[in-house]
């Protein structure tokens, strides 16, 4: 039988954002994370680390997200990409809670970090 994971769940228990990756597929060749921001939280910094590549898609409400350089709202149904060290902060924007999912993957020609 497919195993089905519980996301929703888990993101509680992990503290707001949880992955969906090595520990429970045992690969790492792709992975997916899950993050709830609560209004008035604080900052999740979104970072793909060394030989890693992101998408971030807002799911629901409206994340500020920034760095150093620039900031911009992400709405439900935007994505943007990061890639490497690249490091940004998210905080829902609003009354309400902000979901988004993380796709990423190795950087071509990129080995497996342990």
């Amino acid at each position: 039988m497919k195993q089905v994971y519980d996301l929703e769940g888990s993101v509680r228990r992990d503290g707001g954002e949880t992955i969906l990756g090595l520990e429970m597929l045992g690969t790492h060749a792709c992975y997916m994370l899950f993050g709830v921001l609560d209004p008035g939280g604080s900052p999740r910094t979104l970072k793909a680390g060394s030989g890693h590549e992101e998408i971030v898609l807002a799911t629901q409400g409206s994340i500020l997200v920034a760095n150093d350089q620039e900031e911009f709202i992400l709405q439900a149904g935007q994505a943007f990409y990061i890639v490497g060290e690249e490091t940004w902060q998210a905080i829902a924007e609003g009354p309400m809670e902000a979901r988004y999912v993380v796709a990423g993957g190795h950087t071509p020609g990129q080995d497996h970090h342990h």
